[in-house]
């Protein structure tokens, strides 16, 4: 099951919370949180239900077993069967495929689904059995509560990655708050606009131009197709973010952001301190900093971070480059050091930024490294159709108001025009104004729901990109 999904919006999420909010306690809500997530997951993947029961089961039994008897070794144990699993259901085989490319062999290659969410569920379990063996959480003695953080289906599939020490307190008590609430479902729905209004719209006409022949395609077109790939992957996660992050304020979780205006960036380092925030942070504290950190090796950690990163994101040698390109980009920074990139002019370096992102996303896209590089060729007119042609004005006409909503919507200027508009209802009164902003927003909120839903009636059905991370 999908956000971006009638059913979830009209019969499981109203559903949910009207037995939420019937409990009196919190062990109650808890238990119908718990039901309802178990319910979502095996709405699409029934078979892997129990895989994400038996994580959540075996970093109970082991963080238990660190506490009270503190041997690395059940740390070990834990971490084996952790990213066992991962590299079993994820990577298998991409790496039986390599060796047998490497050494000529005839191995069966495995065909295993991918279980939706498991990078994410994986590194939230593997968060808290090292943070029990660090000492900064105690381990969770009830099944229940841990079975919760790790279920929870607001971030259960596509983040963020939740670590345990920030919603242990939640977990065991927390209380409804209307403005919270408020706020939540104010987010939730920017979060649905932003999938289902921009994102899809973009990703529809991307993949046509990605996707199709490229020796046909025009330098136009090719730059349209990333750009719009660009926005879409922005909008598409950013937006599941906003959604996860909006629903846990109306259960009364509070989720780390994970994104703040990236493509704002005026520096490569700027971006990674604002895109996918929680999966930054956590290897940097739970790999790059054990390593060593910037006090010896720092190069070699930074490599092995961000070669790690890549692979994250998926079984293809795309996204080790990817991850890789990145590395190369800010080590470069590192070495150039900031007081030297202030120096250069503010537009440049928010142009040049922008310009090093996209290339980052045409690697991202293409796992078949032979488009990848026709595609590169196409986009500075060394390969494909030529500078433009008639098909490709046309696209870039009909797509212009959307590329131009995407590049405002990937701004400032949405927050800060509420931010204004807020401002302006606080000072014609207090109450009055508080009375007036909450009833805009209502409206505000129950428009983007009506045209999303419109949206998606007689829609294709369109996962968020990261369900395959």
């Amino acid at each position: 099951m999908v956000f971006s999904n009638l059913i979830f919006l009209y019969l499981f999420l109203p559903v949910c919370l009207v037995f939420y909010f019937l409990c009196q306690n919190i062990r109650a809500k808890n238990a119908v949180l718990v039901l309802f997530s178990l319910l979502f997951y095996a709405w699409g993947e029934p078979v892997y239900l129990l895989l994400m029961i038996a994580s959540a089961a075996v970093n109970w039994g082991f963080g238990l077993l660190i506490e009270r008897r503190r041997k690395k070794l059940f740390l070990i144990l834990a971490l084996v069967l952790d990213l066992g699993c991962l590299a079993v259901f994820k990577y298998a085989g991409f790496f039986v495929e390599n060796l047998n490319a490497l050494f000529r062999l005839s191995l069966p290659v495995p065909q295993i689904a991918l279980p939706i969410g498991i990078s994410f569920y994986t590194f939230q379990a593997l968060s808290y059995t090292v943070d029990v063996w660090r000492g900064d959480v105690p381990a969770q003695r009830s099944f229940g509560k841990l079975l919760l953080y790790i279920s929870l289906f607001p971030q259960l599939i596509a983040g963020p990655i939740v670590r345990y020490s920030d919603v242990a307190a939640q977990i065991d008590d927390r209380h409804f708050d209307a403005s919270e609430a408020f706020y939540g479902a104010t987010r939730f729905c920017v979060g649905l606009a932003k999938k289902v209004l921009l994102a899809d719209a973009a990703g529809k006409v991307a993949s046509q131009i990605l996707d199709g022949s490229l020796a046909s395609n025009t330098t136009v077109a090719a730059w349209l197709g990333i750009l719009l790939y660009t926005f879409e992957i922005y909008f598409d996660f950013s937006g599941y973010s906003d959604m996860a992050i909006g629903m846990g304020r109306i259960f009364g979780f509070k989720y780390m952001e994970n994104f703040r205006l990236p493509y704002t960036a005026k520096s490569i380092t700027d971006f990674w301190r604002r895109w996918h925030i929680s999966l930054s942070s956590f290897f940097r504290d739970y790999v790059y900093i054990p390593l060593g950190g910037k006090k010896k090796h720092r190069l070699l950690n930074m490599a092995i971070v961000w070669a790690l990163t890549g692979m994250w994101h998926g079984a293809s040698w795309n996204f080790v480059l990817w991850g890789l390109y990145f590395f190369v980009l800010l080590a470069a920074e590192k070495q150039i050091g900031e007081k030297a990139l202030r120096r250069v002019p503010y537009l440049l370096r928010r142009l040049g930024t922008m310009l090093l992102i996209i290339f980052g996303w045409n690697i991202f896209y293409y796992t078949d490294m032979t488009r990848l590089v026709q595609n590169f060729g196409v986009m500075f007119g060394l390969y494909g159709a030529g500078f433009s042609n008639a098909q490709a004005g046309i696209q870039l006409t009909n797509n212009l108001p959307l590329l131009l909503l995407c590049a405002i919507g990937a701004t400032s200027i949405p927050r800060n025009l509420g931010n204004l508009f807020g401002g302006v209802c606080a000072q014609s009164g207090k109450k009055g104004g508080q009375i007036v902003y909450a009833a805009i927003t209502f409206v505000f909120d129950a428009a983007l729901l009506a045209l999303s839903t419109i949206a998606l009636v007689g829609s294709t059905y369109n996962a968020f990109l990261y369900f395959r991370f």
